[in-house]
């Protein structure tokens, strides 16, 4: 069985620096042998997670969407960015969508079991170090194994060269790396 890693960073903006660097891990993925599908949060919009909109409205087509790609993911590979030293309000919605159980559904369904592997871009010398923390807090809260592998790349706007690669040979290798990692891991336990 092909492992399928579901790579995704916590970030709307079309020139993000985490959707690139997600991208770099996905090809340490791919040459582990995993099917690896890249997410883009500007494809799929969710509401702000509302109870009342739950209840009266029923779950949102998109999040019915995210949690069906989740659910056919073994991992994934986070990119996120950090906002005031936390998790983006992008990345914290979607979780807290997909972590509602849909009727005749275990609970957590979209994380019980799944492997995820952080790491994070930031313009800022600390490369969002600080919003790794939250993440991980919040993913290993809801039944996920986060790997104890991270990285945060520093002052990011300088980091990418204009094919988005990371002009730093060393630190591409190390990203690719990581995906490399998460794919082996995630295969051995499924």
């Amino acid at each position: 069985m092909t492992t399928k890693i579901l790579a995704f960073a916590g970030s709307a903006r079309k020139d993000s620096f985490n959707k690139k660097l997600v991208k770099i891990a996905s090809i340490g993925a791919k040459t582990a042998g995993a099917e690896v599908t890249y997410l883009d949060f500007r494809d799929l919009p969710l509401p702000l997670y509302d109870e009342d909109l739950e209840t009266s409205e029923g779950v949102p087509d998109n999040v019915l969407k995210l949690k069906a790609m989740m659910k056919a993911h073994q991992g994934f590979l986070i990119a996120c960015p950090e906002y005031n030293s936390s998790i983006t309000p992008l990345l914290k919605n979607a979780i807290d969508w997909t972590s509602r159980p849909e009727p005749d559904e275990p609970s957590l369904v979209c994380y019980t079991g799944k492997v995820a592997l952080l790491m994070s871009a930031s313009p800022g010398a600390l490369g969002g170090l600080r919003g790794l923390v939250h993440v991980r807090s919040i993913l290993s809260s809801i039944g996920v194994l986060v790997m104890p592998d991270q990285k945060a790349i520093g002052n990011a706007y300088q980091a990418f060269d204009q094919n988005d690669n990371l002009k730093d040979r060393s630190q591409q290798d190390l990203i690719e790396q990581l995906g490399h990692k998460l794919a082996t891991v995630t295969a051995k336990l499924n």
